[in-house]
């Protein structure tokens, strides 16, 4: 799907940058890319898509909403992760998370106009972001070779089997017709690349090689929430979960 993939590939290259790529990972997990130059032509093409499609679109955007309103469609759409979220803090016996991403689901849902907001941030019940990717890691499965999906972007196989069980999790497609997920993913898609376009032009200017930064970065802070941070500060820990915002550039 077009829209899941560019969005979870933007979001990780502006976490990568939050945190500075200040996990660790080995060697040989940052150089496992048997097939580069396959990797590097599907990168190609979405970076393609991404410059021609995605980024002038997620440019108009930006352009005519203000920062509430994309602050809002992001905590809606961070909202229907909730099934996966629960499914993978429970499947790693993380049951206090599990209480926490209850609560929070109940009190956005509520108080936060079915997670247009998100009040339970600040009432001390934060996001717990989990995926089966990540449960598979904390029991253990290897990453295995990198690997660059088309549409997608970074990835692995332990990533990609991760990300098929966690389309079980998510409980809206399967009542709502595919057209209408369709346009939603759209728009998610082009608010979550409108957050990181600085982002993403800057870690363009500052890499000698954009394909070796994005692979390198992707594997380190795979790890990291792999590990829960383990090794980063309490900061970074949270910046590995947050969406960055546009405080900086004066909105």
């Amino acid at each position: 799907m077009f829209g899941v993939s560019v969005i979870r590939f933007a979001l990780r290259v502006a976490a990568i940058c939050a945190v500075g790529c200040a996990a660790t990972a080995t060697a040989q997990e940052t150089n496992n890319d048997p097939i580069e130059p396959v990797n590097r032509g599907i990168f190609w093409f979405n970076e393609q898509l991404d410059e021609y499609v995605l980024v002038p679109a997620a440019t108009g955007w930006k352009w005519v909403t203000p920062v509430r309103v994309r602050e809002s469609v992001t905590n809606f759409f961070e909202h229907l992760l909730f099934p996966i979220d629960l499914a993978n803090n429970l499947l790693q016996g993380k049951l206090v998370r599990s209480g926490s991403t209850v609560a929070r689901f109940a009190v956005n849902t509520t108080a936060g106009v079915l997670g247009f907001f998100d009040p339970a941030t600040g009432w001390g019940w934060e996001r717990h972001s989990e995926d089966f990717g990540q449960t598979l890691g904390y029991w253990g499965v290897p990453p295995g070779p990198y690997l660059v999906l088309p549409l997608w972007g970074p990835s692995n196989p332990r990533d990609g089997i991760g990300l098929a069980a966690d389309g079980f999790c998510t409980v809206y497609p399967w009542f709502i017709p595919f057209y209408y997920t369709f346009g939603s993913n759209a728009l998610n898609l082009v608010n979550a690349r409108a957050w990181v376009l600085t982002d993403v032009e800057e870690l363009k200017r500052a890499s000698l090689d954009y394909y070796v930064a994005v692979r390198n970065a992707y594997q380190q802070r795979r790890q990291a929430v792999v590990n829960d941070g383990s090794g980063l500060s309490e900061a970074e820990q949270q910046e590995l979960y947050t969406v960055p915002e546009d405080a900086a550039e004066g909105e």
